[in-house]
C-alpha cells in the first residue's frame, strides 16, 4: 500500500505542482503560502463559533500573523451542507465589505464551493446579478472575458477527505426551495492555491468517512466509466489508484477512526478523485444525486447509484469494468472469476462487489431503504436530466442518453435502484 501512496502522491505532483501542498502536518506553511496570494485576506471557515473549531482558528491566526498577512475582517461562517444559495449571497456580501486581496477558505466542499461560487459573484454582481446564470459549463468565464476582468484569488484549505472541492472546476449550489442542486463547471473558479493537512480528517465524524470515500470512489468510477479512448491511457491510472487506495482503507478508517495511515489513504485516493474529474468528467450517479439533497448526502446517494448504472454501462464498458473489478476482488468484495464473465453478466459481478462494499459500512443500497424516499425523487431526478445546463452529465455517459431516452433508460435505472432488482433496468442494446 506504501507504493500506491508513492503513486498517488507522484499524480497529484504532476497535477497540480507547487500550486498544491498536501501530507500529514504540513498546515503550519500556510502563511509561506497565502502570502503569495496577497497580504490583507477574507477568511471564510467552517464551523465557525462551536468548540471544536476554536484551537483551528487560533492557529491560522497565529500562523497568518507570524507571516506578515493581515485579516481583512471578522472571520466568515462557512456554508451549510449541499452549499444553499443563501450562504453563497451572504459570503460574497461579507467578502464586498472586507475588500480584500486574497480569500483563504477553511472547510469541506460544500463552503470550499460556496466560496468559489461567492468570488464569482463578488467580482460579476454589478453586471451579472442572477446566480442562474453562472451554472452550465464556462459561463463564469465567457462573464469575465467580456468584461475585461480577473477574480480574487484563492487559497482553499480542505479539511474533509470527500469531493476534492480544493483542486477543481466545480462547484454545486441548491436551491433550498426546490431541494435541487445545480453546477457550475468552469476553470475560472479552480483555486490558485490549495492545501489539505490529512490530519484535519480524524475530526471527521464517522458518516463523513463513508460519505466522503463513497464520493471519491464515484469520481474514479464515473470517470473511468465515461472518458473517451484518446483520454483513457492518462485517467485510467488515476482513477484506479485513487479508487484501490479508498476500497481498502475506507474500512479501517471506519473501524479504528485514529488510524492516521487509512486517513491519509483516504485523503490521497478522493484527492485523486479530484484530479480524475479535471481530467474527465461524471455523469448518471452524480446527475441524479443532484435531486436528492433533502434526504441523501451526495456521497451516500453516488455511492447508491452508481453500482445500477454500472450494469446499464456494462456493455460498452467491458475492459474497463475488469479493472475495476479487480480491485474488488483483491479486497475480498468480488468472490467469482470475472475474466469468464462479459456485458451485462460482468456489470452485475462489479455492482455486487460495489454494494457488498457499501453494506460492509453500513450504507444504504437500495432507495426504498432510505428515510423520506419517495416517487417524488425520481421524478425530479427525470425531470433535472432533462435540464441543459446539466447536460454535461448526459454527454459523459459511456452510453450518452439523449432526452428522449431520460424516460426509459433513465427511469428503468433508477427502478431498479428503488427495490434492488437489476432485472428491471432496460438495457440499451
Amino acid at each position: 500500500m506504501e507504493n500506491t501512496k508513492l503513486q498517488a502522491k507522484k499524480y497529484l505532483k504532476d497535477f497540480k505542482g507547487e500550486r498544491y501542498i498536501n501530507g500529514l502536518e504540513v498546515f503550519d506553511s500556510l502563511g509561506e503560502e497565502l502570502s503569495k496570494l496577497g497580504k490583507r485576506v477574507s477568511i471564510i471557515v467552517d464551523g465557525l463559533g462551536q468548540n471544536w473549531v476554536s484551537p483551528l482558528v487560533y492557529r491560522t491566526e497565529k500562523i497568518l500573523t507570524a507571516s506578515g498577512l493581515s485579516i481583512a475582517g471578522e472571520l466568515i461562517p462557512g456554508a451549510r451542507p449541499n452549499a444553499p444559495h443563501e450562504d453563497v449571497f451572504f459570503i460574497a456580501g461579507k467578502i464586498i465589505e472586507q475588500n480584500p486581496d486574497a480569500v483563504l477558505s477553511i472547510g469541506g466542499g460544500s463552503t470550499t464551493d460556496a466560496v468559489k461560487t461567492a468570488i464569482a459573484l463578488n467580482g460579476l454582481k454589478d453586471k451579472y446579478p442572477d446566480i442562474d446564470a453562472y451554472f452550465g459549463t464556462g459561463e463564469i468565464s465567457k462573464m469575465l472575458l467580456k468584461e475585461n476582468m480577473k477574480l480574487l484569488p484563492h487559497y482553499s484549505v480542505m479539511t474533509v477527505a470527500s469531493s476534492a472541492a480544493h483542486l477543481t472546476k466545480y462547484a454545486n449550489i441548491t436551491d433550498m426551495n426546490t431541494k435541487q442542486k445545480m453546477l457550475i463547471v468552469d476553470e475560472a473558479i479552480v483555486p490558485a492555491r490549495a492545501m489539505f493537512d490529512y490530519v484535519f480528517t480524524l475530526s471527521q465524524p464517522l458518516s463523513l468517512i463513508k460519505d466522503g470515500g463513497l464520493d471519491g470512489i464515484s469520481h474514479g468510477i464515473e470517470v473511468l466509466m465515461g472518458i473517451s479512448e484518446n483520454l483513457l491511457k492518462r485517467a485510467m491510472p488515476i482513477c484506479l489508484t485513487g479508487i484501490e487506495l479508498i476500497v481498502n482503507n475506507i474500512k479501517k478508517a471506519v473501524t479504528v477512526p485514529e488510524n492516521i495511515e487509512a486517513r491519509e489513504a483516504l485523503g490521497l485516493g478522493t484527492d485523486l478523485g479530484g484530479y480524475a474529474i479535471m481530467t474527465g468528467g461524471t455523469n448518471g450517479a452524480h446527475l441524479n444525486s443532484f435531486s436528492m439533497t433533502d434526504i441523501l448526502s451526495h456521497g451516500r446517494a453516488c455511492a447508491l447509484l452508481n453500482p445500477y448504472y454500472v450494469v446499464f454501462f456494462s456493455p460498452k464498458i467491458e475492459n474497463r469494468l475488469k479493472e475495476i473489478g479487480k480491485i474488488y476482488k483483491r479486497a475480498g468484495y468480488i468472490k467469482i472469476d470475472l475474466e469468464k464473465l462479459h456485458k451485462r453478466d460482468l456489470g452485475l459481478a462489479v455492482a455486487e462487489g460495489m454494494i457488498s462494499l457499501s453494506e460492509d459500512i453500513g450504507f444504504p443500497t437500495t432507495l426504498k431503504s432510505v428515510p423520506g424516499y419517495t416517487e417524488i425523487h425520481k421524478w425530479r431526478c427525470l425531470e433535472a436530466a432533462k435540464d441543459p445546463k446539466l447536460e454535461s452529465k448526459l454527454k459523459n455517459m459511456p452510453v450518452p442518453m439523449s432526452i428522449a431516452d431520460i424516460d426509459i433508460y433513465m427511469k428503468s435505472i433508477l427502478n431498479a435502484a428503488e427495490s434492488g432488482d437489476m432485472s428491471k433496468i432496460e438495457m440499451y442494446y
